[in-house]
C-alpha cells in the first residue's frame, strides 16, 4: 500500500476534528479560522457550497484575495490567498490527485506563501463522505493528505469519530451540539405543508411532479438539483429566500450544508438510486437530510409526504435515532491510491486497483475514470501512444473528464477517447474550431426543462476542458466563451422552471387567506384589469369578472374565489355609480346571435327574459351581481325597469298604446281583438292573420284602427312608427325573449331594399318589417307604396311595368317586381306592339272617373265596399268578362286587399 503520511513538513501542525449533527455551525467556525490566517485552502462535496461560501469570504477579504476551483469553473486572481475549492480540485500538491485533478491549476495563477501547497490553513468539509462508495476515496485521501501548515479541520459528522482517530492519530476530536432542536412532526399531505418547507425527492421526475402540485396548491416551488448551474441554482434559492414562494424541492444535494431558511423538511420518499441499485436511505442520510430544517437557534421539524404507511414513512428507530443525533458509527472509509505511479499503463491500472492494507479502509468501487481507462487500455493506437510517464499521466488527465452527462462508461470512454486523440498529437492542443463549433450546437435556449439541463450538462464538458491549463491554444477565450453560454442557459432554465412551478399570482392570492380581505392591495386599471399586489388574476367589465385567459383550466376556480373575496367593495362602489347614472350610460344589448339583455357602460347587467306580455319581460339581473347583497340587487332592478319604461315610451309607443287599446271596455270587443293579435305579434303582421277579424269590422270600426295609426295594407297590417329603427330593434330583441332565441341579425337602418341573404338575416328583416319578394326584401311600407302606384297608373290607363320610374329608382328586380304585383292581387297581360310583347298591369273592370272612386275598406286608397272584387276560386284575382282582344291594354287585376 502506497505511503499515505501527510505532508512532512506539516507532520506536527495542529490537526482538529469538528464534528456533530447539521446546524452546529461547523463550516461558519472553519471560515472564520481561515481567515484569520494569513492563507487557507477549504475543500467541499458540492460546487454549489464551495461557491457559497466562496462569495462569504469574498466578502470578508475581497476578491482579489479569494480564488475558486472547481472542475468547470476556476477564478484564480494573480495574488489569491484563500482558495474555495470542490473536494476533487484541491490543488494538494503531493502528487497527482485522485481521479485526474489538476494538480497544477492553483499554480498556473500563483500561489500564497512559497508555493501552492504551502497554506496556513486547510480543512475539508462533509468528511463522512469518504464512506460514499462513489466519491469516497476522494474524502478519504483529502482526508490522509491535505494539511494546513499552521491549522488542519476535518469537519463532519460524528460517525466518523472513530475512524479519523485511528487513520490520524494526532487528531484533536471536538464534539458540537446542533444550536436548535430537531423534532419529528409526522406525515402531512402536500396541500397541508407548514410555509418554508423544503420537499425532498430522489429523481428528477419526483421532483417535477412534486414542485408542479404545489404550484397549483401553494403558487409554486423554488427547485434545487445538484445539476444545476450555480447560477439557475442561486437564482431559484433567491425566490425562496426573498419570499416570492414559501416552498423549495430538492434533492438531496440541499443535506451537504447548503444555508437555507427552512422550517420543515419533508422526505417525498425514502428510497434513492445510489448508482447501482435502489435503496432505502440509512439514517445517517436521512440525518444529514433532515438536518436542514431549522437556523441557528430556530427549531426545526421533519417527516414524510403522504400518510404514515409505506415506503416514505419512517420507523419509530428511525426518528429516535435522528431526533437525537445517534447514528451507526462508520468503521470504514473508501479509498484509492491518491498518487498512483505513472511509469505504464500497467502500473497505473494496478496502483488504482491496489487494496488498501489498513482495516479501517476497504478498497474503493471502480470509478468511472478507472473504467474509462481501463477501456482505452485496450486500444492499440493508445498502446502505441502512450509511453512515458509524461504520456501516461496525460492519458490519465483526459480519464479524470467527468461524466456530467451521466451517460454511462461506455459512451463517456468515447469521447474522452476523442479528446486524448486530439491531446497526443501535433502541439497536444484540441482543435479550436472542432471546440467552437460543440460549444456553438449548444447556444439555444429553445426547449423545455430537461433539454435546456442537458444542454447545460453539456456545456459542464467543455468549460471543464476549457479550464484546463494546457488542453487548449487559447484556454481563457474558450474559458470566457463557456461561461457565458452556462450563464446563457442558466438563466433560460431558471426562466423555464419559474414558468412551470412557480405562479405568483396563486402565491400572492394564498399569502394572507384567513386574513383580513384587506390585507393585499387590489386594483382595477382603466381597461378593467384587476391587480392583487401587482399580479393581474383577470378582468373586471362592469360587475362581470373574467379570469385571465392565460390562467391554466385547474387554477381557474380559484382565481375566481380570489376575485369574488376581494373584489365586493369595489362592486358596491360600482353599483352607486349604476344607481346615479344617466339613461345615456344604458343600453339595449341586441347583437346577433346574442340573448337579448340590458348593458351599463357597454357591460352587461341583466337579460331579458320571457314575461307575462310581451312589453313586460323579465329583467333577470347578470349572476355577476350577486355578491352584492339584496338590497342592492332589488335597487339596481328598479333602476333598469324605469329605464325601460322610458325606452318603451319613446320607441314603442304605438305598441304600448295598442295594448292599452285592448283592454279598454270603450272599444268593441271585434276591434279589441285586433288590437291585442297585433300587439302580441310585435305591431306588424301578415294581412292573413287577421283577415276573419278585419272581415267582421265595419267602416266605423276600421276607422277606429286607421285613427290609432294603423294601416291596413295589402300584404301587411302595421303601424309605421314600429318600423323605425329604435322600434325594429326593441321588438326583435322582445319577441327573442319571449321565445328565449338568441337576437337576429336586422338590416341596417335607413334601407328599404335588402338581398334576401341566410336563412337567419331573412327571419330578423320580416321582424324588422320586409318582406321577401324573391331574392330581394322589400321593406313592408314600400311594398304597399309600390301596390298603390300601381293602382294610380292602371286609373290613368298607364302600363305599370319593372321599367317605371318608380321601381327604377327603388332598384327593384324585374323578377322581385312581378312577385310583388302577383301577391299584390295583380294580374300581367301581355300587350301586342311593335316592339314585341310587353307586360302591364290593368286593372279587369272599366276604370271610373276619380270623383266617383271611394275609400276602399277604410284605409282610403281603394273602392268602397260595393266596389270590393270578387275572389276568383283558386285565385286571388277576382273573376270577370274577358278583355276584348282589341284593347291593348286590357285586362283585369282586382286589388283583393289580401296577403298574396
Amino acid at each position: 500500500m502506497p505511503d499515505i503520511t501527510p505532508m512532512a513538513q506539516f507532520a506536527r501542525s495542529p490537526i482538529t476534528a469538528v464534528l456533530g449533527p447539521t446546524n452546529t455551525g461547523k463550516t461558519h467556525l472553519a471560515v472564520e479560522r481561515m481567515c484569520g490566517h494569513s492563507s487557507g485552502m477549504m475543500g467541499f462535496p458540492l460546487r454549489l457550497l464551495a461557491r457559497e461560501v466562496y462569495d462569504r469570504v469574498v466578502a470578508i477579504k475581497g476578491a482579489p484575495q479569494v480564488a475558486l476551483i472547481t472542475g468547470e469553473e476556476k477564478i484564480v486572481p494573480p495574488g489569491a490567498r484563500y482558495f474555495l475549492c470542490t473536494a476533487e480540485s484541491m490543488p494538494i500538491g503531493a502528487g497527482r490527485q485522485a481521479g485526474g485533478a489538476d494538480k497544477t491549476a492553483g499554480r498556473q495563477a500563483g500561489s500564497p506563501g512559497d508555493g501552492l501547497d504551502d497554506y496556513a490553513f486547510v480543512a475539508l468539509d462533509e468528511a463522512q463522505l469518504g464512506a460514499d462508495p462513489e466519491r469516497g476515496h476522494v474524502f478519504t485521501d483529502r482526508l490522509l493528505r491535505a494539511r494546513g501548515r499552521e491549522e488542519t479541520m476535518i469537519l463532519g459528522s460524528a460517525s466518523i469519530a472513530r475512524v479519523v482517530k485511528a487513520l490520524v492519530p494526532d487528531v484533536e476530536i471536538i464534539g458540537r451540539p446542533r444550536f436548535s432542536t430537531l423534532s419529528y412532526a409526522g406525515a402531512k399531505k402536500l396541500s397541508r405543508l407548514p410555509k418554508r418547507s423544503a420537499i425532498v425527492a430522489f429523481s428528477a421526475e419526483e421532483v417535477y411532479a412534486v414542485a408542479e402540485m404545489l404550484r397549483r396548491f401553494r403558487g409554486g416551488a423554488a427547485v434545487v438539483m445538484g445539476a444545476l448551474s450555480p447560477r439557475t441554482r442561486n437564482a431559484q434559492v433567491q425566490m425562496f429566500l426573498n419570499g416570492e414562494v414559501d416552498y423549495l424541492v430538492a434533492t438531496d444535494a440541499i443535506g451537504m450544508g447548503l444555508n437555507l431558511d427552512v422550517a420543515h423538511v419533508a422526505f417525498a420518499s425514502l428510497r434513492k438510486f445510489d448508482g447501482r441499485r435502489t435503496r432505502r436511505l440509512t439514517v445517517s442520510e436521512m440525518a444529514q437530510i433532515a438536518g436542514r430544517a431549522g437556523r441557528h437557534h430556530q427549531d426545526g421539524t421533519f417527516g414524510s409526504l403522504g400518510s404514515e404507511d409505506g415506503d416514505a414513512a419512517f420507523t419509530p428507530e428511525e426518528i429516535e435515532a435522528i431526533e437525537a443525533h445517534r447514528f451507526p458509527r462508520v468503521e470504514q472509509l473508501f479509498w484509492r491510491d491518491g498518487t498512483p505511479r505513472l511509469d505504464s499503463l500497467a502500473t497505473l491500472i494496478a496502483d488504482l486497483e491496489e487494496r488498501p492494507d489498513r482495516p479501517e479502509l476497504r478498497a474503493a468501487p471502480e470509478a468511472v475514470d478507472l473504467a474509462v481507462l481501463k477501456k482505452l487500455a485496450d486500444d492499440p493506437l493508445v498502446i502505441e501512444r502512450v509511453k512515458g510517464k509524461r504520456a501516461v499521466a496525460r492519458l490519465w488527465d483526459a480519464c479524470g473528464l467527468p461524466d456530467f452527462q451521466k451517460l454511462g462508461a461506455e459512451h463517456h470512454a468515447r469521447t474522452v477517447n476523442r479528446i486524448w486523440r486530439f491531446l497526443s498529437e501535433g502541439q497536444g492542443h484540441i482543435p479550436r474550431d472542432w471546440f467552437a463549433q460543440a460549444v456553438a450546437r449548444l447556444d439555444s435556449v429553445q426547449g423545455d426543462i430537461d433539454t435546456l439541463s442537458g444542454r447545460i450538462a453539456a456545456a459542464r464538458t467543455w468549460s471543464y476542458i476549457a479550464h484546463r491549463p494546457d488542453w487548449l491554444a487559447h484556454p481563457a477565450e474558450m474559458a470566457e466563451r463557456t461561461r457565458a453560454l452556462e450563464e446563457k442557459l442558466s438563466d433560460a432554465l431558471h426562466a423555464a422552471l419559474t414558468q412551470r412551478f412557480v405562479d405568483r399570482r396563486t402565491a400572492v392570492l394564498l399569502r394572507d387567506i384567513g386574513q383580513n380581505v384587506d390585507s393585499l392591495p387590489v386594483t382595477v386599471e382603466q381597461d378593467g384589469t384587476v391587480c392583487v399586489d401587482g399580479e393581474t388574476i383577470g378582468r373586471l367589465d362592469g360587475f362581470r369578472f373574467s379570469v385571465d385567459p392565460a390562467t391554466r383550466h385547474q387554477d381557474r376556480k380559484m382565481l375566481l374565489a380570489a376575485a369574488e373575496r376581494r373584489l365586493g367593495r369595489i362592486l358596491r362602489v360600482k353599483a352607486e355609480e349604476l344607481l346615479g347614472a344617466a339613461d345615456t350610460d344604458f343600453a339595449l344589448m341586441d347583437a346577433a346571435g346574442d340573448m337579448p339583455g340590458i348593458s351599463w357602460q357597454g357591460n352587461p347587467v341583466a337579460a331579458l327574459l320571457a314575461g307575462p306580455t310581451l312589453l313586460t319581460p323579465e329583467i333577470r339581473l347578470d349572476r355577476a351581481l350577486s355578491a352584492l347583497g339584496q338590497d342592492v340587487q332589488k335597487q339596481i332592478a328598479a333602476r333598469l325597469a324605469t329605464w325601460f319604461e322610458g325606452q318603451k315610451e319613446k320607441h314603442l309607443l304605438p305598441l304600448v298604446k295598442m295594448t292599452a287599446s285592448a283592454s279598454e271596455a270603450e272599444i268593441p270587443a271585434v276591434v279589441r281583438a285586433v288590437f291585442a293579435q297585433l300587439a302580441d305579434a310585435g305591431g306588424v303582421i301578415a294581412r292573413t292573420e287577421l283577415d276573419s277579424a278585419l272581415a267582421h269590422l265595419d267602416k266605423e270600426q276600421r276607422h277606429l284602427l286607421r285613427k290609432a295609426g294603423i294601416d291596413i295594407g295589402v300584404l301587411d297590417i302595421y303601424h309605421p312608427g314600429l318600423l323605425k329603427p329604435g322600434g325594429a330593434r326593441w321588438r326583435a330583441a322582445l319577441l327573442a325573449a319571449r321565445l328565449g332565441k338568441p337576437c337576429l341579425p336586422l338590416p341596417q337602418p335607413g334601407l328599404t331594399l335588402i338581398p334576401a341573404g341566410e336563412r337567419d338575416a331573412q327571419m330578423g328583416a320580416r321582424i324588422a318589417g320586409f318582406r321577401g319578394f324573391g331574392e330581394q326584401m322589400l321593406r313592408i311600407d314600400m311594398a304597399e307604396r309600390m301596390a298603390r302606384a300601381a293602382h294610380e297608373a292602371i286609373a290613368k290607363g298607364e302600363a305599370f311595368t319593372a321599367q317605371s320610374p318608380q321601381i327604377v329608382s327603388l332598384g327593384l328586380a324585374e323578377a322581385s317586381f312581378l312577385q310583388l304585383m302577383k301577391l299584390a292581387g295583380f294580374r300581367a297581360v301581355e300587350a301586342p306592339e311593335e316592339g314585341g310583347p310587353n307586360w302591364a298591369f290593368r286593372g279587369r273592370q272599366k276604370t271610373r272617373p276619380p270623383q266617383q272612386r271611394t275609400s276602399r275598406d277604410g284605409d282610403g286608397r281603394g273602392r268602397g265596399k260595393r266596389d270590393a272584387p270578387q275572389r276568383r276560386e283558386g285565385s286571388t284575382a277576382s273573376a270577370g268578362p274577358k278583355p276584348a282582344a282589341a284593347n291593348a291594354f286590357a285586362g283585369l287585376a282586382e286589388l283583393l286587399g289580401r296577403n298574396g
